[in-house]
């Protein structure tokens, strides 16, 4: 993989931080120089068509997948410089997928103990305080002592939520975090993410769900083929897109 090898090349002051991204499967370009920049608290939206390269990119963001080329920074690190201590810096890099990977054994609590304990090597007694409050923050401290199998999915997203806010990370990533959800629980995730943005969580969202995009989002960025196509204020994004592919997908959403 190629990278810039040293952090004062950083393009911006912001959180998040992608230059040049590409990233190919095969002979199959996915990312065509991606450059984007999350600023500190923001929530970035970003829709698109399926295989867009949406979730590639943000897979690229903690290196679950390696890019081919190009750059990634958070706050101003190197995430993709050699040498780079990768389970630290994913620390600082929350992840929300489309399923919720959770431990079916293991209670709420013992799914966010885990994470603390295994990753910041916390004891117990701290990480289930840890824990608990990270539940409490998602409002399921009631539901603490359930397994996965007790809980709906959308309280199995919160507990997913949860575990990744309980690490204190500095960005958090959503991967279509209500896509796998029976249409009336998506509401309460949806919620739950709002209060993390509103509490000063710098994120990066793909997503179908449009109407949250206008309502919390501070930015909205359309991806078609592997490239940026276009980006904006929701006010403006959703009411004027300036491009044709853009405004052919809104249409298509809307219909």
């Amino acid at each position: 993989m190629e990278t810039v090898s040293n952090r004062a090349g950083t393009p911006s002051t912001a959180t998040l931080s992608l230059r040049a991204l590409h990233k190919s499967f095969g002979t199959f370009p996915v990312l065509n120089g991606i450059d984007l920049h999350v600023q500190r608290s923001e929530m970035v939206f970003v829709l698109g068509p399926s295989g867009s390269g949406k979730s590639t990119m943000l897979r690229c963001c903690n290196r679950l997948e390696e890019p081919d080329s190009g750059a990634i920074w958070v706050e101003g690190d190197l995430l993709t410089g050699p040498g780079v201590d990768l389970n630290k810096m994913r620390q600082r890099i929350g992840m929300v997928f489309q399923s919720f990977n959770l431990y079916p054994h293991l209670t709420a609590l013992g799914n966010v103990t885990l994470a603390l304990r295994r990753v910041l090597k916390m004891p117990r007694a701290e990480a289930e305080a840890e824990a608990m409050a990270a539940l409490k923050s998602v409002g399921l401290s009631d539901r603490a002592r359930h397994t996965p199998a007790q809980l709906s999915g959308g309280q199995q997203q919160r507990v997913a939520i949860a575990r990744a806010l309980a690490l204190k990370p500095t960005v958090m990533l959503f991967d279509e975090p209500t896509s796998a959800l029976d249409p009336e629980l998506v509401g309460d995730v949806l919620d739950v993410m709002r209060e993390v943005k509103e509490q000063g969580m710098t994120m990066l969202v793909v997503s179908h769900e449009m109407q949250f995009a206008r309502e919390a989002a501070d930015r909205v960025v359309f991806m078609d083929g592997g490239s940026i196509i276009e980006q904006g204020p929701p006010d403006r994004f959703f009411a004027a897109p300036e491009q044709e592919r853009t405004r052919a997908f809104l249409s298509r959403m809307r219909g």
